[in-house]
């Protein structure tokens, strides 16, 4: 995953031109931010945009995935450590057309995951990566080893946070954490569960400020999404927002972030400057 690598593929030509592979990790210094709903309802965005997506619940230990796409599960992750199951064999077809790779819930060996054990998975990835447009990688929260195994093997993160302060100051001490362990990282901040435009704006303000200050470099503004109680409620129906609301604001702040996220870099400034006259 540290480098891109291109693949043909003859049998996919009813969909839209080929990409390279192209890793993104979404992650959090706090958790209960909503990163795991956030990972999903872009894989389904992307994948409604023609792209062939792979979601991997990398929460190694509190993997929740599957819940939110209200699936049952015969493997996990724990099954590709152990070496009963390859990684290709355990992916299932998630609501929207993405695959998911299952976390392991509950399973304390695979949330310590030793370091030969984790780089295994990660070179796994990585020729998983090849076979799709996009390889979203849903990490626990904080900067624990197997957090940061997966952060740093990819050159794209998402940075998930709220406009609450620990949320705020976590998120600064995961980008300062990223930035120490991998200085190239293209990073971009997502703020979730805004009141308003102005909200996110700010938040993102402080963040990048105090990382140029502090880190020398900046973060990247990929948007915000409001609060909408179309979340909890497609939460409580185990369906992705943009399914479950299609129409709702946080399920178009979503589709706006897959299709920046999907876009040159002209159409990338294009789609924000969308989200910030619409929004």
């Amino acid at each position: 995953m540290h480098r891109v690598i291109e693949k043909a593929c003859s049998d996919d030509s009813h969909r839209k031109p080929r990409r390279a592979g192209r890793a993104i990790v979404v992650t959090s210094g706090k958790g209960g931010v909503g990163k795991t709903n956030i990972s999903v309802n872009l894989a389904v965005s992307l994948s409604q945009l023609g792209r062939k997506v792979t979601v991997m619940d990398a929460d190694l230990g509190m993997a929740n995935a599957d819940v939110l796409c209200d699936l049952t599960l015969r493997n996990g992750l724990e099954d590709v450590v152990s070496g009963k199951k390859k990684l290709d064999e355990i992916a299932i077809t998630a609501p929207g057309g993405f695959k998911l790779l299952p976390g392991a819930g509950g399973v304390p060996s695979i949330a310590d995951l030793p370091e030969v054990d984790r780089n295994r998975l990660i070179d796994a990835l990585a020729r998983l990566e090849a076979r799709n447009d996009y390889l979203i990688v849903d990490t626990g929260a904080g900067i624990g080893a197997s957090v940061m195994g997966f952060v740093v093997a990819v050159e794209r993160v998402l940075l998930i946070t709220t406009p609450e302060p620990t949320a705020i100051t976590d998120a600064y001490a995961m980008l300062k954490t990223i930035r120490k362990r991998r200085p190239k990282t293209r990073a971009r901040l997502v703020v979730n569960q805004v009141e308003s435009l102005a909200e996110g704006i700010a938040v993102h303000g402080r963040i990048d400020q105090a990382s140029r200050r502090f880190l020398g470099v900046g973060i990247g503004f990929a948007g915000s999404i409001p609060k909408d109680p179309q979340i909890p409620l497609a939460v409580r129906r185990r369906s992705p927002v943009v399914i479950n609301a299609p129409k709702s604001p946080a399920a178009k702040a979503i589709q706006r972030l897959a299709a920046s996220i999907d876009g040159s870099p002209v159409q990338e400034r294009r789609s924000l400057l969308s989200f910030l006259t619409r929004s």
